[in-house]
């Protein structure tokens, strides 16, 4: 073997022993450090936000520093990667301690539903698979929905939906809101227990809007359709309301004439007739009449009760009044009221009270008597 040989395999031998120590160390140091989050695999819906936290962990006896990067992440989706409220790009850990910081990661809203992978990396060290679940098929619109999109009532009645309104485009929008209802019908909207006519909404997110409908009193029975939309220059939704009308429920409580006012003598029963008549659209059942009179009055109606009063129909109800026997002489009021569950009438009654015959002769035979008294003393006792 000649010297040139010798040589050779000596430099051969070198070269080996220095390969094989670098790929020990590289070993050692994949193994020395590594990445961690307890979130591996996550389902979010489209335009979702993720915020991974992740820890660097050195278990090496020296400090290792590692350039952190995210590889594989589908086109269209962002991210940052933050620590303490900074950016960072590199990642420096003592022997024996862990580091952390945050992957916040933006899914697109168009995107299909699928499952998404990708890794993070720190550089030639180390790498953590993770997964995003796409839960629905992405869309690059908007959508107005509500939970109740019909209700039903009485023509006085105010209806209120609740909808959100939601932007899955990928930029802030501006958002006129309108209703076309019919001929003297009113619709708001509210936005923060706001009125207001429009909304701006950042990308990716929804706004809850209270949509009041109040219609006219007459409405007649029937269901009415009510369609409200959101447009701006770019995108529009659409919301299909629904409102029912039962009827309106009024009634009114007078005297055939519409005279309220009466006279009677105290003590004595004063009987009055009077109409009830449906007003509404809707028919009234259980009508009761009441009243409120002053102290030791006496007011009774006949009947106390009407069962059903269908629209533009009347009720006759006598009422019968009795001042208290010791009522002053003067005018008094008794409220006449006709009530149901959905609505009621007060019919004011003025009444003027005269004294009656028996209590002004009373009182001038106690007049009387007192002065025959006084004169009977007067001439018993007053010579001495």
């Amino acid at each position: 073997m000649t010297m040139l040989e010798n040589l050779t395999r000596s430099l051969s031998a070198l070269l080996l022993a220095v390969a094989l120590s670098a790929a020990s160390s590289d070993s050692c140091l994949a193994q020395s450090l590594s990445l961690y989050t307890p979130f591996t695999e996550i389902a979010v819906p489209p335009g979702e936000s993720i915020d991974y936290p992740i820890d660097v962990i050195n278990k090496g006896g020296s400090t290792r520093t590692a350039e952190i990067a995210i590889e594989g992440l589908p086109k269209g989706w962002t991210y940052h990667i933050k620590s303490g409220g900074w950016t960072i790009s590199r990642v420096s850990v003592l022997p024996g301690e862990k580091k952390n910081f945050s992957l916040q990661l933006q899914v697109p809203l168009k995107i299909n539903k699928g499952s998404y992978h990708f890794v993070v990396a720190a550089k030639g060290i180390s790498a953590l698979p993770l997964a995003v679940v796409v839960s629905q098929q992405g869309a690059f619109k908007t959508e107005f929905t509500t939970d109740q999109a019909n209700m039903a009532g009485a023509a006085n009645s105010t209806f209120t939906f609740n909808a959100k309104l939601r932007n899955f485009t990928e930029g802030s929008q501006a958002y006129a809101l309108n209703a076309l209802a019919p001929p003297g019908w009113k619709i708001s909207f509210k936005a923060n227990y706001k009125q207001v006519s429009s909304v701006n909404i950042d990308a990716g997110h929804t706004q809850d809007i209270s949509i009041e409908v109040d219609p006219p009193d007459e409405a007649g029975a029937g269901i009415y359709k009510i369609p409200v939309v959101a447009t701006t220059g770019a995108t529009s939704a659409d919301l299909a309301l629904e409102v029912s009308i039962t009827g309106s429920y009024a009634l009114q409580l007078s005297t055939p004439s519409g005279l309220l006012s009466t006279g009677t003598t105290a003590g004595d029963p004063k009987r009055l007739e009077l109409v009830v008549k449906n007003t509404g659209s809707a028919e009234l059942k259980n009508i009761d009449l009441l009243s409120t009179a002053p102290v030791n009055w006496d007011v009774s109606f006949d009947p106390k009760r009407i069962g059903n009063l269908p629209p533009g129909q009347t009720a006759q109800v006598s009422a019968t009044i009795t001042p208290d026997q010791k009522a002053i002489a003067g005018d008094y009021m008794a409220n006449l009221t006709a009530k149901t569950a959905e609505t009621s009438s007060m019919a004011p009654m003025r009444i003027s009270v005269e004294t009656s015959l028996l209590w002004s002769w009373s009182g001038i035979l106690l007049i009387l008597a007192s002065l025959g008294l006084v004169y009977y003393l007067f001439r018993k006792y007053g010579r001495r």
